[in-house]
């Protein structure tokens, strides 16, 4: 069984870490002997460990100088939050007004692994309020943001999503059939917004666009999600405009570019 220390920490897994940090403060690379002396564990330790994390390309090896670096995965993981993080500042004055504008929540969410991620929030000021909140996950299936960003794959990726995720139901009003979800899809794509209609959670209807980056590939998702109540019908309409326009001025300003079937602005 892995040792463990008296805060729950994994021995083995802490050290990799150490590592992995100390390593991130010299571009010029270290020996192994440099990292087990600046970390205090052994060179033998130091090793099993190095060369498990170059397995999986966090590090690397140059056989020439004898050095250890930084490697492509740490990046990888690194330019995910990074990414993040710009998105989310990016797009705060556009989830502001949409607020304003709507009187609604406004979301910004990220695909990830078969779900819709929120990552930035501006609340509603009314009383009652939605629900979904920073760091909830929804299946892209069953969320407006999820389906938006579903509406910009090839059918190809929809279905390798769906094998792997499917169409769970979660009220009666969720969508289980293919069929169902690709002429969602379609409505989408010639509508340039998409609408849960209480499909994730029951009460809450969301309005959301894609947003694009420079690939013209659908880097992020931004929304409003309220009560159906006070999100009726005539007002689907009004908020999918006002989404589709913020979602092509927050591509511009994140410098992407547009898909041919869309028109900026």
């Amino acid at each position: 069984m892995e040792e463990k220390d008296f805060h729950g920490r994994v021995q083995s897994v802490d050290r990799a870490m150490m590592l992995l940090e100390v390593l991130g403060e010299d571009e010029e690379g270290n020996r192994l002997s440099d990292l087990a002396s600046r970390t205090g564990l052994a060179p033998s330790t130091v090793h099993r460990l190095l060369t498990t994390l170059e397995q999986r390309q966090f590090i690397r090896f140059d056989p020439a100088g004898r050095l250890w670096h930084i490697g492509r995965q740490a990046f990888a993981v690194g330019s995910v939050f990074a990414r993040q993080r710009n998105i989310a500042a990016a797009a705060l004055p556009f989830l502001r007004r949409l607020r304003d504008q709507s009187r609604e929540t406004a979301n910004l969410g990220i695909a990830d692994q078969g779900e819709m991620l929120v990552v930035s929030q501006i609340q509603s000021r009314e009383i009652a309020r939605a629900v979904t909140h920073i760091g909830g996950k929804a299946p892209m299936a069953a969320s407006a943001m999820g389906k938006a960003i579903l509406a910009t794959y090839s059918d190809e990726d929809v279905t390798a999503i769906l094998a792997r995720h499917g169409l769970r139901r979660l009220t009666a009003n969720t969508l289980t059939r293919r069929a169902d979800l690709d002429g969602e899809l379609q409505t989408i794509r010639q509508n340039g917004y998409a609408v849960d209609n209480e499909e994730c959670q029951s009460g809450l209807r969301c309005i959301s666009a894609a947003v694009y980056d420079h690939q013209g590939e659908a880097l992020c998702a931004i929304s409003v999600s309220g009560l159906a109540t006070r999100i009726s019908e005539d007002r689907i309409t009004v908020l999918g405009s006002l989404l589709a326009e913020a979602a092509g001025r927050l591509t511009i300003a994140l410098s992407g570019t547009f898909p041919r079937h869309i028109a900026a602005g």
